[in-house]
């Protein structure tokens, strides 16, 4: 499978992907340009697939992963919620996590903007 760059180096492209993803399982909407959409739609799947396992080795992939960031509630972390409220919403579903939402052209750079969010 070959990635996109988008002008990035590859540590920069990895954080990024990081942090997006991070975003994604706390909030459960991003709004990116379309591009970066598409990748994060593909990190984000295979994290769910990670979560719907619910065995150590999984989890432990999915650390190495997702940032540890606190929720809104400021009880549970991010990996906590993917794995106790994403990864069992899903346990009858076989792909397709995350849905790509064409909004706008950003004003300034004409980028064409998406939003990504899990599908309910």
């Amino acid at each position: 499978m070959q990635n996109r760059k988008l002008g990035r180096t590859s540590d920069h492209r990895k954080a990024m992907l990081r942090n997006m993803a991070t975003s994604l399982i706390l909030h459960g909407s991003v709004e990116t340009t379309e591009m970066k959409a598409k990748e994060l739609s593909a990190v984000v799947d295979h994290l769910v697939t990670l979560a719907k396992r619910q065995d150590l080795h999984a989890r432990r992939q999915a650390a190495a992963y997702v940032r540890n960031v606190t929720c809104e509630d400021g009880k549970t972390t991010a990996l906590q919620k993917l794995f106790n409220e994403i990864g069992p919403s899903y346990k009858d579903r076989t792909g397709g996590y995350t849905r790509v939402t064409k909004t706008r052209v950003r004003r300034g750079d004409a980028a064409p903007m998406a939003i990504v969010e899990f599908v309910k």
